[in-house]
């Protein structure tokens, strides 16, 4: 929290430390989360083509810390109805998920949900079905029946981000593992602790946190449809960081530790069924 002080020196943004919290974002117990959807992947391709597939299972390096690059809410979420959409507001909406015809090769963008019906969503989960069905077509405009938002910048972590980022990297540059590692848990234990939690009473943004937790979701199914446009098999999509895919997937991406970069755990292989 100290270094997130210091990077916010100066900053052109004030924030709400500790806002009023709707019920939706409120714990009902210690042992029952809140009532947000965060669209975690937990996806496997039902069917591949017939024939021997070698697989190669991608990592994405620093997903949590890429991802606090993602539009906040600055102050008390306000309460509005109706279908509406501001771009310069961000929060949490109560959406009709649309259809998703396309499980056969690419996950739903909003993860498992067997639940039929609404369902309070982020704001990166939403700009991402916004993007889908503009953009690509590749699903409906979901309806928005309710949001809670406020004005939002998408740098306010930017350089709390960046001050971690070239940690990181002098880290893996001159092999101090240590100093990786320790760069990790920081930006792991602040996404972590910024809900209610006895560990940080500096700053309660539960908000913040779904909303950076889905940034992750977010940017690691873009990376799954950037390999599907390029021709590889999306084979698996799960948590934070793990992308399956077969075929040259180096000619898609590029191969490295940096955060904008993929490095392979391990390949293997598989035999279609279909």
């Amino acid at each position: 929290m100290r270094l997130l002080e210091l990077s916010r020196r100066n900053g052109r943004y004030d924030i709400v430390h500790h806002p009023p919290l709707p019920d939706i974002l409120r714990r009902p117990s210690a042992d029952e989360p809140d009532q947000i959807w965060e669209a975690r992947p937990h996806w496997r391709r039902p069917h591949l083509s017939p024939g021997e597939h070698q697989v190669t299972a991608l990592d994405v390096n620093g997903a949590y810390l890429s991802a606090l690059q993602t539009h906040l809410p600055l102050g008390r979420l306000e309460h509005s109805t109706g279908d509406r959409y501001d771009t310069k507001r961000a929060g949490v909406h109560l959406i009709m998920p649309p259809n998703w015809p396309h499980d056969n090769v690419l996950p739903n963008p909003l993860g498992p949900r067997d639940e039929p019906g609404p369902l309070w969503v982020t704001e990166p989960t939403l700009r991402l079905l916004l993007r889908l069905s503009t953009r690509h077509g590749l699903c409906e405009l979901p309806r928005i029946h309710e949001s809670y938002t406020s004005g939002c910048t998408e740098h306010l972590l930017v350089k709390f981000r960046n001050l971690l980022r070239d940690a990181r990297q002098q880290a893996l540059e001159a092999s101090d593992d240590l100093t990786r590692e320790y760069v990790k848990a920081m930006y792991a234990k602040l996404v972590s602790t910024l809900g209610e939690s006895n560990a940080n009473r500096d700053l309660c943004r539960p908000d913040w946190m779904h909303l950076i937790r889905s940034q992750s979701f977010a940017n690691l199914w873009m990376k799954a449809h950037k390999a599907h446009q390029a021709g590889l098999d999306v084979v698996q999509v799960s948590g934070t960081d793990e992308l399956h895919v077969t075929g040259d997937w180096c000619a898609v991406f590029t191969a490295g530790h940096g955060l904008s970069e993929l490095k392979a755990k391990e390949t293997y292989t598989l035999h279609g069924n279909a």
